[in-house]
């Protein structure tokens, strides 16, 4: 049997008495979208802090690739192939787009070893990839909504991920640009990363996703065919505090 790409085990973090990731588990493999619903609170943003590394877990493993990085930091783990975007994009406003890319074609996935060519090649891909290429040279601070998710995931993606975690690139955003956001994400699903989607645009990750986790209070109570999880009464009582007849 192949090992997933990456692999969560019994993962908890409490913030003084409150328990906001209970014991949580799940597996991705590559050109696999793993989509996470929740109401808020329910400590998704918390759980992808501690997968990246941006938060220390109080109890859990992570496996990427069939390695060990549980003891790694933030920059550790993107280095390895965890790369990250933000729920409110957070671009370095006084410098262009290329400029912010190249910041992770530099100092993630391994990119610092890499001579300047090389990191150059590497954020032009990442730009184009993420449809930026006539905005290179643009401040990232006057760019529109659409344009700053598009430069969050750029960043990311210049970091030459093996996994992703996308924390609801959709909100905010027009039908329009849903759509477009959406098909990206089936291109680089295509590519083989592996991808972790939080987002409460529901009809985006169903058009997109392989299977559903759904958290509420910190803890799974739902995980599988997207289909299954959206009907579960499980689902139902943890956003609407009932089950419908």
């Amino acid at each position: 049997m192949t090992e997933p790409l990456l692999s969560v085990t019994n993962l908890r973090k409490s913030f003084g008495a409150v328990l906001v990731v209970d014991d949580v588990s799940f597996d991705v493999a590559g050109g696999e979208v793993l989509g996470v619903m929740g109401p808020n609170g329910a400590g998704k943003t918390t759980m992808l802090n501690l997968v990246s590394g941006a938060l220390p877990a109080d109890a859990g493993r992570i496996r990427l690739a069939g390695h060990d990085v549980s003891r790694l930091g933030v920059v550790g783990r993107c280095r390895r192939g965890i790369g990250r975007t933000h729920q409110v994009p957070r671009p370095f406003e006084g410098m262009s787009v290329f400029e912010n890319v190249l910041v992770g074609a530099t100092h993630g996935g391994g990119g610092a070893a890499h001579g300047r060519r090389d990191r150059y090649r590497t954020a032009n891909a990442a730009i184009e990839r993420a449809g930026l290429s006539r905005k290179a040279n643009r401040l990232a601070g006057s760019l529109p909504l659409l344009d700053r998710k598009r430069l969050e995931l750029a960043r990311a993606l210049a970091t030459t991920p093996q996994v992703i975690l996308l924390d609801e690139i959709a909100g905010g955003l027009t039908e329009p640009e849903v759509q477009t956001l959406v098909a990206l994400v089936l291109e680089l699903r295509e590519s083989g990363l592996g991808i972790i989607w939080i987002e409460h645009v529901v009809h985006a990750l169903m058009s997109t996703v392989d299977r559903l986790m759904a958290l509420t209070f910190g803890h799974v109570i739902a995980q599988g065919d997207p289909q299954t999880v959206m009907s579960s009464d499980e689902l139902q009582q943890a956003y609407l505090g009932t089950v419908a007849p």
